[in-house]
């Protein structure tokens, strides 16, 4: 399968901060969900496929070109959206459009229009009288507007409500069906990623902690619950990480089926991605 975006031991230190051997591969047509707390380093990972952030050391490549060497010939066909993204707010949707005509060759000016009538924003208001989920939605159109070939999305649902962050979420799967675009989707809304992203890739403190599909994870990974007792008999090689709580321990596992057979459960809980976060940042070995 062609990978669309390939991150080689990404790395970036700041003052108080570092990325460490960032690695990660997304394959065409696919969503790939990037989650981890805030200052985990998403944001910092983003902004260097995207360029914005120029040294570094490793290796990022998009369509398989250099991010660096061809930069140019690759932001055509990527659509973004940022957390930390704005318009002038004196511009209008129709300021937008006309701008949007001159930077992409692909520019849909019909596409567009339709966005703007399916999130209900006025093409000749200001951004100014936009509302926080409605300029997130004029970002996302503007981000579909020009037929991109792989989509970066950084939080692009924060600030819209739950019926408005369905329908953008059901927007990008239609497009994953129609037109074999690939998406990179950050978000803290992990339950969105469950429904919709094929992989998930999970940073923690500057580091990847896993890269894994989102069936595998769903699936296979469980969480044990069980005494003190219990817990004492069981081999840490057989476990991930492991939680006390007042009453009992939970335990993540990678593997539901070998834990049963091997140590006669009955019963594991299936996992959330939230419940894969919590225990893998707050958990112990």
């Amino acid at each position: 399968m062609d990978n669309v975006l390939e991150v080689k031991n990404l790395c970036k230190k700041y003052d108080n901060f570092e990325l460490k051997n960032i690695s990660f591969k997304l394959p065409k047509g696919m969503i790939m969900g990037f989650i981890g707390e805030n200052g985990a380093g998403k944001t910092t990972t983003i902004k260097a496929i995207l360029n914005i952030i120029k040294s570094y050391n490793g290796e990022i490549k998009i369509f398989g070109l250099d991010n660096r060497k061809s930069d140019k010939e690759i932001k055509e066909d990527i659509g973004v959206v940022l957390d930390d993204m704005f318009f002038p707010e004196i511009l209008t949707p129709n300021d937008i459009n006309k701008a949007m005509q001159g930077i992409y060759r692909n520019w849909d000016t019909g596409m567009f229009n339709d966005y703007l009538k399916k999130f209900s924003l006025l093409p000749n208001k200001q951004i100014k009288t936009f509302s926080k989920g409605m300029r997130k939605k004029l970002e996302i159109a503007t981000a579909l507007s020009h037929h991109p070939k792989l989509l970066i999305l950084d939080e692009p649902t924060s600030g819209l409500d739950p019926v408005a962050r369905a329908e953008v979420v059901q927007i990008f799967q239609s497009i994953i069906e129609k037109d074999e675009c690939s998406i990179l989707l950050s978000s803290h809304i992990t339950a969105d990623l469950e429904h919709i992203a094929d992989y998930i890739t999970f940073i923690n403190n500057g580091e990847i902690v896993l890269s894994k599909t989102t069936d595998e994870l769903l699936n296979k990974y469980g969480i044990v619950k069980c005494t003190e007792k219990e817990f004492k008999d069981i081999d840490k090689k057989d476990y991930i990480k492991y939680r006390k709580t007042k009453y009992e321990y939970e335990i993540l596992v990678s593997n539901k089926k070998d834990f049963k057979t091997k140590y006669n459960i009955s019963i594991i809980d299936k996992i959330t991605l939230d419940d894969l976060m919590v225990l893998m940042i707050k958990g112990e070995k």
